[in-house]
C-alpha cells in the first residue's frame, strides 16, 4: 500500500457538482488501489479574484497581511465542502487549514515561501484511516500570521506535502489532460507530451505555460517527487515530469511557450561604464523588480542603448525609477514599449543538436516577423517580437519543430 498526493485546481472544484465529481474520483481511487491519499485543493474558480476585487473595493491598496487573511478563506471553503462530499461517499475525511497541516512559511505576505512542514497531524490522520483534505496556497509564519504563496501556490503546497510525506507520486489535476507542445487554444496542432523532464518543465513554467507553477516543479526536482499532470474531467494517463535520464528519446525541441505580459524598457545613450549598469540593476533589485532579458545595441565605444524586459505590472514603476536615474547615469532618456511578446522554444535535445537557432529564425522570417531581443540558454532560445505577431509566431514554430515529432538519439 502506497501514499499519493492529489491536487485539484479551481476549475476542478468550481461548483458543487464538480466537488462531488472530485469526491467520486478520490473515493474510487482509494477503494480500488488501497493507497492512502492526501488531497490538496485550490479555491473555487474565480473566488480568489473575487476576494481581491472585494478588498480593492474597500481600499485602494489593501494591506498585505489583511489581504492574505481574506484570500486564504477561499481554500478553506473548498476543503470543508470536499470533506463533506467525501464523507457522503462513505470515506473518512478531515479538512486541514495550513496551521493545522503544519505548513510554515517566511514572512513575505502574498508571495511567501514554504520553509518547513510539520506533518505529524497529517500522518496521524492518515494512520486513523482519514483522507486529509488540505488547503493549498496558504501557510503560517513564525508570528502565527496567515500567509499566501502567490498565484499557483496550491501546486507548491501539493508538491511540498508530497516531499515531506515521501509520497509515491503527486498528481496535479487540471482542466487539461496534460502538458502540450504549445497552447492548444492557440495552436490546434499542438500535441500532448507523455513525458517531459524537470528542466524542460521549469522552462515551460517560467516562460509562460500556465500548467504548473515553477516553484512546484523545483520542489519535485529537488526532492525527487514523481509528478503527473492530468485532467479532472477526461480519463487519461496525463503527462509525467521525470528526470532527464528517464527520457527514452530527447526531442530537439519539446515545445513552444509565450508570454504577452512583459514590457521592454530601453535606456538610450547610456555611458559604457560597468558602474552605470551596476547602479541601474542594483536599484531595480532594491525595488523588487525582476529583470528578465537584457540586450545591448548601438555601441559606439562610449555610449550604448540598453534594453531589458520586466513584468507589465511592474513596468510603470520601473520606468519611473529609470527616468529618475537618467541624469545620474548620464544617459539621454528612457522609454517603455508594452507592445511586445516573448516566444521561446525549449528542449533538452538542443544540447546535442546544432542548427536550432537558424531554423527558428528561418521560420520567423518566413512570416516576416522581426526579432527585437534574443536570449539563449542550454535548452532554450527566447525572442521578443511585436505583440501583434505572437500567435503567428507560436503556430509557425510549433509547425517547424514539434509537428513532425523530430527526435535526436543520444549516445550513452
Amino acid at each position: 500500500m502506497g501514499l499519493v498526493v492529489k491536487k485539484f485546481g479551481g476549475t476542478s472544484v468550481g461548483d458543487l457538482s464538480r466537488i462531488h465529481h472530485v469526491a467520486n474520483l478520490v473515493h474510487d481511487y482509494k477503494q480500488k488501489t488501497g493507497n492512502d491519499v492526501v488531497v490538496v485543493v485550490s479555491a473555487m474558480a474565480g473566488e480568489t479574484n473575487r476576494l481581491i476585487d472585494l478588498a480593492k473595493s474597500c481600499v485602494a491598496r489593501p494591506e498585505p497581511r489583511e489581504l492574505d487573511v481574506l484570500v486564504s478563506t477561499g481554500e478553506q471553503v473548498s476543503t470543508s465542502l470536499l470533506s463533506m462530499a467525501l464523507m457522503a461517499q462513505g470515506s473518512k475525511a478531515k479538512s486541514f487549514s495550513a496551521r493545522q497541516a503544519g505548513i510554515s512559511t517566511n514572512t513575505s505576505f502574498t508571495k511567501a515561501q514554504i520553509e518547513e512542514i510539520q506533518d505529524e497531524r497529517i500522518r496521524e490522520s492518515i494512520a486513523a484511516g482519514f483522507i486529509p483534505v488540505v488547503a493549498g496556497f496558504q501557510g503560517i509564519n513564525q508570528s502565527g500570521d496567515i500567509t499566501t504563496l502567490g498565484r499557483g501556490g496550491s501546486d507548491i503546497t501539493a508538491v511540498a506535502l508530497a516531499a515531506a510525506l515521501k509520497a509515491d507520486a503527486c498528481y496535479i489535476y487540471t482542466d487539461v489532460d496534460g502538458v502540450y507542445s504549445t497552447d492548444p487554444r492557440v495552436c490546434p496542432e499542438a500535441t500532448r507530451l507523455d513525458r517531459i523532464c524537470h528542466e524542460e518543465m521549469l522552462e515551460f513554467s517560467s516562460m509562460g505555460a500556465k500548467v504548473l507553477h515553477p516553484r512546484s516543479v523545483y520542489f519535485a526536482m529537488a526532492y525527487h517527487v514523481p509528478l503527473c499532470v492530468l485532467s479532472t474531467f477526461e480519463p487519461g494517463e496525463g503527462t509525467w515530469i521525470v528526470k532527464e535520464e528517464e527520457l527514452m528519446e530527447k526531442p530537439i525541441v519539446t515545445g513552444v511557450t509565450y508570454r504577452t505580459d512583459e514590457a521592454k524598457i530601453t535606456i538610450s545613450k547610456l555611458p559604457s561604464d560597468p558602474k552605470a549598469l551596476s547602479t541601474l540593476f542594483s536599484v531595480m533589485a532594491e525595488h523588487g523588480i525582476f529583470i528578465d532579458m537584457i540586450t545591448q545595441t548601438g555601441f559606439d565605444g562610449s555610449k550604448t542603448d540598453i534594453s531589458f524586459t520586466v513584468m507589465d505590472d511592474d513596468s510603470t514603476n520601473a520606468l519611473e525609477i529609470v527616468q529618475q536615474l537618467v541624469p545620474e547615469l548620464g544617459a539621454q532618456g528612457a522609454e517603455c514599449d508594452r507592445d511586445i511578446a516573448k516566444i521561446s522554444i525549449i528542449g533538452v535535445g538542443m544540447r546535442y543538436h546544432s542548427g536550432v537557432a537558424s531554423q527558428m529564425f528561418e521560420a520567423l522570417a518566413s512570416e516576416n516577423i522581426g526579432v527585437e531581443m534574443i536570449s539563449t540558454s542550454e535548452i532554450k532560445v527566447s525572442v521578443v517580437v511585436p505583440k501583434k505577431y505572437w500567435e503567428v509566431a507560436v503556430r509557425t514554430l510549433n509547425q517547424s519543430f514539434c509537428s513532425h515529432n523530430i527526435e535526436v538519439s543520444v549516445e550513452k
